[in-house]
């Protein structure tokens, strides 16, 4: 599949998950190289004003834990990585296997109380049903009173809301959690989008950090996303990227800081494009909680950027298809 038909399946709702994170392609021709002078301009998200509907499942897994998932039988922890543009409308009908009630409640999208995703207003689901959750977005614009209004464009998340406790406590130990990009027209579109989840002393659930892989050029996406009870600092070697929205500057005269370490707290989510190698070339490049505790007891992993041959110096083969 190209990649501007993944690019399509992407925005449809569909998921690529591998290592225990969740990893999507939403490229078109072109995008991610870094040779500006060379290379075709980037993809762009495009403004469509879409109402579409998906279908997700929220599971117990084998090892207790518990997960999101668009097949029956796949969920994942993170969970699939939802996008929308501003304008879009998307239609969740969440249909729950496991034995204990679950929700899906959003951050930064527009939704009615019914969509909440709390046990207080009845808007959970129960063993074996189905519901139907629908977010919204809108594009930024000025108010009837001439105030200005933000649009919903963001690095955004979703999660369980009533497992274990009122406020979802169980379900966020357990894995029931993942991202929500919402994108404004003529954004940047990255070859690949990896989510990255402080949860407690765990990332994205696991003992250790996966590891990221990548190829020289590549444009990645990292959406950071925390949950538990710690704050955390998320710090990412050889790769920095602007203070904003996107990662982004918008132009040589743009002001936003550039950083490479940023503090992080529980329910904070950001996002981020760089380009994999770029002005430090191959290698593998640690991630961390730069809480030095935090990193001694594990939560750390690499950002493996292969070369053209799939070599990574002084690590070996990047074993990564299709870049």
């Amino acid at each position: 599949m190209g990649r501007r038909g993944f690019n399509r399946r992407l925005f449809a709702g569909g998921a690529v998950v591998a290592a225990g994170l969740t990893s999507m392609s939403a490229s078109l021709p072109g995008a991610g190289s870094s040779s500006a002078e060379s290379a075709p301009a980037a993809a762009q998200a495009e403004a469509r004003n879409e109402t579409r509907h998906i279908k997700l499942y929220a599971e117990k897994l084998a090892d207790g834990q518990m997960g999101y998932g668009l097949e029956k039988g796949k969920a994942s922890i993170p969970g699939p990585l939802l996008e929308m543009v501003e304008g879009d409308t998307l239609h969740i009908e969440l249909e729950n296997t496991a034995d204990v009630a679950v929700s899906l409640h959003p951050h930064g999208v527009d939704y009615e109380i019914s969509s909440d995703g709390t046990r207080h207003n009845k808007s959970h689901v129960a063993p074996g049903q189905s519901r139907t959750y629908t977010w919204r977005t809108h594009a930024p614009g000025r108010r009837k009173d001439g105030t200005w209004r933000a649009g919903s464009a963001g690095y955004w998340h979703y999660h369980d809301h009533v497992v274990g406790t009122d406020h979802g406590t169980g379900g966020l130990r357990k894995g029931l959690y993942g991202p929500l990009i919402v994108r404004r027209a003529g954004d940047v579109l990255p070859d690949v989008t990896y989510t990255i989840v402080f949860n407690d002393m765990t990332i994205n659930n696991l003992p250790k950090g996966p590891d990221l892989k990548a190829t020289v050029g590549d444009r990645i996406e990292i959406v950071m996303i925390t949950h538990g009870e710690y704050y955390h600092t998320f710090h990412m070697h050889g790769h920095r990227w602007a203070d904003n929205r996107t990662g982004t500057l918008a132009g040589p005269d743009d002001p936003t800081p550039v950083i490479d370490n940023k503090i992080t707290g529980p329910a904070d989510s950001f996002g981020f494009q760089i380009v994999a190698g770029e002005g430090v070339g191959a290698g593998a490049w640690m991630y961390h909680c730069h809480v030095q505790s935090h990193s001694d007891m594990g939560m750390a992993g690499m950002f493996l950027v292969a070369k053209p041959d799939g070599t990574i110096p002084g690590h070996g083969a990047a074993g990564h298809e299709g870049h």
